[in-house]
């Protein structure tokens, strides 16, 4: 599979993870993405409490329009987002992101919820892809992680810690001594966020549709120090489903003494679009619908928990058909996600 591309939040807002819908019933996954019954989470989320939701962002503005145009079916649709809790990606050295990363997380705290972040800044981010970039060498990111754990240090808050970056390892595209660097700043950002013990850290897997060898999975994620994680993340920005992600995500754990996951739910409630020629199946491909609503309660022991990791609505690239840059906002995707 080719390589997923990254929702590049400006973060200049606060954000967190996300709510449901993909039928009538807004709080209702779809028969095509149905999540097992509700059961009890795991000890690594059992406080977590409810997810923080942000007040403001693109899709509470495009309510707003929309309804001031009398639009008021599309609006209604979108405020599923705009209404949801949806995960903060930091994605930049720019100044004053550890000041943004501590308001939102000081703000999850009065209302008491659960910050979700998402550190995105490894160097030779996404293979310079539709979302490329990260932090200029290994000593840039150990400046940027260290005052990024500093900022979130005692709040409780929930980080997935660099998507892609091991599967990219494992596609071939990191190579030579970047392997060994890479592996080693992912091992020192679990330790450095997790000083305190109150931050909980999940490193990224991919998706069962990527990397389908799981003993490399395994191997490259104890590589990169998983053993000192709270668990893995998988399906981020993707839209394989559930299941898939369950029966993928238990081999991995199987593997790794019982490590317990959490599971991108925010685009897969229709499933994976066909596999064909380019990036038309994981870059903004059509008809997928969002998924099943966050939750601690998954009813499966090692799944930690189902979180909207991908914002929905903005772009996975530049990919054709109109579509923007990675990260920024796509009204009329967002519409069929929220509708499908």
């Amino acid at each position: 599979m080719r390589r997923l591309s990254r929702a590049l939040l400006s973060v200049t807002t606060v954000a967190t993870l996300g709510v449901a819908g993909c039928s009538d019933d807004p709080s209702t996954p779809t028969t095509a993405d149905s999540p097992p019954a509700a059961g009890s989470p795991s000890a690594a989320v059992e406080n977590a409490g409810e997810f923080y939701v942000e007040p403001t962002g693109p899709a509470v503005d495009q309510v707003a329009q929309w309804e001031a145009a009398g639009r008021t079916a599309d609006a209604t649709a979108i405020r599923r987002i705009a209404a949801a809790p949806m995960a903060v990606w930091f994605a930049d050295g720019n100044p004053g992101y550890a000041d943004r990363a501590r308001a939102l997380v000081t703000a999850a705290s009065t209302a008491s919820t659960t910050p979700l972040l998402v550190a995105y800044h490894v160097p030779q981010r996404d293979c310079g892809g539709y979302s490329g970039g990260g932090a200029s060498d290994a000593a840039a990111y150990r400046t940027w992680i260290a005052a990024l754990a500093d900022a979130v240090r005692g709040s409780g808050a929930i980080v997935v810690l660099e998507p892609d970056a091991i599967t990219h390892v494992l596609e071939g595209c990191v190579t030579g001594t970047a392997v060994t660097e890479r592996y080693a700043l992912l091992a020192e950002a679990i330790r450095e966020l997790k000083k305190d013990g109150s931050v909980r850290v999940y490193l990224d897997a991919g998706n069962p549709s990527w990397i389908k060898d799981v003993d490399r999975v395994v191997d490259g994620l104890q590589q990169a120090g998983v053993g000192d994680a709270d668990g893995f993340s998988l399906n981020v920005a993707n839209f394989e489903t559930t299941e898939a992600n369950i029966a993928y995500g238990d081999e991995i754990s199987n593997r790794l003494g019982g490590k317990n996951y959490v599971i991108d739910t925010s685009r897969n409630g229709n499933g994976p679009a066909e596999v064909g020629s380019g990036d038309g199946h994981w870059c903004n491909p059509p008809g997928r619908a969002l998924g099943a609503t966050p939750t601690t309660a998954t009813g499966h022991d090692r799944v930690d928990a189902y979180l909207w990791i991908k914002r929905p609505g903005e772009s996975d690239g530049a990919c054709g058909d109109g579509a923007p840059e990675a990260g920024q906002w796509w009204p009329d995707y967002a519409l069929g996600l929220a509708t499908n």
